[in-house]
């Protein structure tokens, strides 16, 4: 119920700019976002850099009012690409389809999105394409397909939690797909998604033996497994290295400030660690989200407010 609740307010913009307001709301969202500005965001990437993890940035947004609005969004891609390429950074950016517009037009999403693989690519740079709700499931599938074979680059995101993601998978599994599997952080029926986390768990773990399967590996998949959870996380290395599969074939990929005490076991397991690292104004939604994720989220917040 706390976690439907919390995808619920998620939604609320409102609630957010009134949040914006009280003094201490900045110092908490701190918790989980870089900054406001990219130049924030590449300061914990060189930390991270620094720490031998990788790094995955994403700018906070989506479905934008206007076209310039998209536009706008893309343009920021194409700098962070020339950033990372500047700064050699083992880094990659992570995008959201509707902030490049892909609730008002495809037509417009597609081309702010070819623009950006194609600068991406250009500098030798992966580019993930995040999933968002059930809405656009579909259709971010689709464009992904109709561009991947012009831009190899860019990689795709599954969502555990939706019970059609192990006929998706079994589809980019047959194309030698780059996937992140995550669990999934948005409000969703039942009919369409896995209500218990239990639920959840056990399709995310069947879909992880998927994507290190030999077939996969073998039509040239490469999984990034986007989790928090100790024991996935655990299972995720232990399978590989059941399987065989090398190192550098597979990631493990976390949200910046959570579960960072894990990086440093991680790192020296000899496991590829991606961390992602948000920055921008539209904060709000996502900041809830992941409070929504895992409780421990909203405890540190509740601390935080009583401190302060």
């Amino acid at each position: 119920m706390l976690r439907a609740l919390l995808l619920y307010l998620s939604r609320r913009e409102r609630l957010g700019q009134a949040m914006e307001r009280l003094p201490f709301t900045r110092r908490l969202v701190r918790r989980f976002v870089a900054g406001t500005g990219a130049d924030q965001a590449f300061t914990v990437i060189a930390d991270l850099q620094q720490s031998g993890l990788l790094s995955a940035v994403t700018y906070l947004g989506e479905n934008v009012r206007t076209a310039d609005d998209a536009r706008r969004a893309r343009d920021v891609y194409l700098a962070l690409h020339d950033e990372i390429k500047r700064q050699d950074f083992r880094c990659t950016p992570s995008l959201k389809l509707t902030h490049l517009g892909l609730h008002l037009s495809v037509t417009i999403c597609r081309e702010n999105l070819e623009r950006v693989l194609e600068h991406g690519q250009g500098n030798g740079q992966l580019t993930w394409i995040d999933m968002e709700s059930s809405a656009y499931t579909n259709r971010t599938l689709d464009l992904y397909q109709s561009v991947r074979q012009r831009y190899p680059s860019a990689a795709c995101v599954i969502q555990a939690y939706l019970r059609r993601s192990e006929a998706d998978i079994r589809r980019l599994i047959a194309r030698g797909a780059i996937v992140r599997l995550c669990k999934g952080a948005y409000r969703e029926p039942p009919r369409l998604a896995f209500p218990t986390k239990q639920e959840v768990d056990e399709q995310y773990a069947q879909l992880m033996d998927l994507l290190l399967s030999p077939e996969a590996l073998a039509a040239g998949v490469y999984p990034a497994f986007a989790t928090h959870d100790e024991r996935l996380i655990a299972r995720a290395v232990r399978r590989a290295r059941d399987l065989q599969v090398p190192a550098e074939k597979f990631e493990i990929q976390m949200l910046y400030r959570i579960r960072h005490d894990l990086h440093d076991r991680l790192r020296d397991q000899g496991v590829r660690l991606r961390v992602l690292v948000p920055f921008g104004e539209e904060w709000y939604g996502y900041f809830v989200r992941r409070l929504a994720e895992r409780p421990a989220n909203l405890i540190f917040l509740l601390r935080s407010l009583f401190r302060g």
